[in-house]
């Protein structure tokens, strides 16, 4: 896990956290949602879900990042005031620190100086449960802790007189190294077994190509609700909670739609602004269930006035797993909090095609099926065909994969009219009748 170990300290209260944010200036404003103000926010949501309380929050304007602190040193060292005297025990940036910078704030404020990245770690490493997002979590963390060994080893270099060892290195120079080889080597076996995994999941994939059964995938930023209406939708009983990164786990379930069409459903770990690299490079496996769906249902919370800053977040993390191609209907979520106004009109006038539902009243989850429903249509064919009498596995392949219209058995034939999905399709081709199926005899 990252270095702080804040998040599994056990203590009466939470550990109290000045979060600093930057304000970089001469650049162009930022959007509305997207302010520093805003994202100074979203970093105090992050590190209530770790379990910490906020003290201050505090914004800094600055010219240019500086090398030594990030920010100029008279303002470190105003910062690091700040902290003492509210009784902080831990500063979060909402930017990224390098490991030197890291060093050279704890140095200076005596008390663990983290950034979002880590927060964001650390609640990863909370909320993993199955094996797959535990290594995935290992990985990440082993990935962002290597370049910062040398923080866990300060104290050799307060110490005088241990000076020693292989070309002069010192005790802590000597365990760095130690330490490296062993993360490095971690990070291989951990890489290891998560292609293990990954090939387990292709051949589940396969499988379920082969039955032909569609998939799709629910995408979105973290916390707008595709939990909750993954629940509604499939009654699976994933865990909800009004926290970010609830739910790291893919879950797979059946959704049997009004036209009793079967659609498998895949809910996805949530996105978020500055969603560390590490991690979505190590989760890559697990979104190749969003990148290997026939479709994806893109969840934004209605509520939110950032919800267009998270859709361009959410876009620019499919497009890294390579799963911008697909098609995409849009789902905006908590419309039971918002009560219609001029802005609400607007936001649906803007959002075209897009579905508009409560997860939580089930508002507008009847049309969303229909919605999934009419979807389908595009990776399904209607076929007329011509059976031979003896094809009964092929008719029995129809009735379990497909929905079949109209039958009628003959002497020399079974005649079927049945829309099929596309991947089956090819081994009917040869029994394909332009002819529609005769109608069957009236009885008297």
């Amino acid at each position: 896990m990252p270095t702080s170990a804040l998040a599994t300290r056990a203590r009466p209260e939470p550990p109290r956290a000045l979060l600093v944010a930057l304000d970089p200036l001469g650049e162009t404003p930022a959007a509305p949602g997207n302010t520093p103000a805003d994202l100074l926010a979203e970093l105090e949501q992050l590190t209530q879900t770790l379990g910490l309380q906020t003290v201050a929050k505090t914004i800094v304007r600055l010219r240019e990042p500086q090398s030594r602190y990030l920010v100029g040193s008279g303002k470190a060292e105003e910062l690091a005031a700040q902290a003492a005297a509210l009784g902080a025990e831990v500063i979060v940036f909402d930017d990224p620190l390098s490991p030197s910078q890291q060093r050279n704030w704890e140095k200076l404020a005596k008390l663990p100086v983290i950034d979002r990245e880590e927060v964001i770690l650390d609640i990863f490493g909370l909320h993993a449960r199955t094996s797959t997002a535990v290594l995935q979590v290992a990985l990440a963390c082993a990935r962002y802790d290597l370049p910062r060994l040398k923080r866990k080893w300060l104290h050799f270099s307060r110490q005088r007189g241990m000076r020693g060892g292989m070309m002069g290195r010192g005790a802590g120079e000597q365990q760095i190294e130690v330490d490296s080889r062993l993360v490095k080597r971690r990070i291989q076996q951990l890489q290891g077994q998560l292609r293990e995994l990954a090939q387990s999941r292709l051949l589940q994939r396969r499988f379920r190509r082969k039955r032909a059964i569609p998939v799709a995938a629910i995408v979105g930023y973290t916390n707008a609700g595709k939990s909750c209406l993954f629940n509604r939708l499939t009654e699976a009983g994933v865990l909800v909670a009004d926290k970010l990164f609830a739910t790291l786990d893919p879950t797979l379930r059946r959704l049997r739609l009004p036209n009793n069409q079967e659609l498998l459903l895949t809910d996805t770990v949530g996105f978020v602004r500055k969603l560390p690299h590490q991690l979505v490079e190590a989760f890559k496996s697990t979104l190749e269930e969003a990148a290997s769906a026939d479709f994806l249902l893109e969840v934004l919370d209605i509520t939110s006035a950032a919800a267009e800053i998270h859709h361009a977040t959410t876009c620019a993390v499919l497009k890294e797993i390579g799963a911008d191609r697909l098609p995409v209907i849009t789902v905006y979520n908590k419309i039971d909090l918002l009560p219609e106004s001029d802005a609400w009109r607007r936001t649906r006038r803007r959002a075209g095609d897009a579905s508009f539902v409560s997860a939580q009243t089930g508002e507008g989850l009847d049309a969303l099926r229909d919605r999934l429903a009419a979807q389908l249509a595009h990776t399904r064919r209607e076929l007329c065909l011509r059976l031979p009498p003896s094809r009964y596995d092929l008719l029995a392949l129809l009735h379990r994969h497909g929905q079949v219209q109209q039958l009628a058995y003959a002497a020399d034939a079974i005649h079927v009219t049945a829309t099929l999905p596309l991947p089956l399709c090819p081994q009917f081709e040869p029994y394909l009748d332009d002819a529609p199926p005769p109608e069957p005899p009236e009885t008297g």
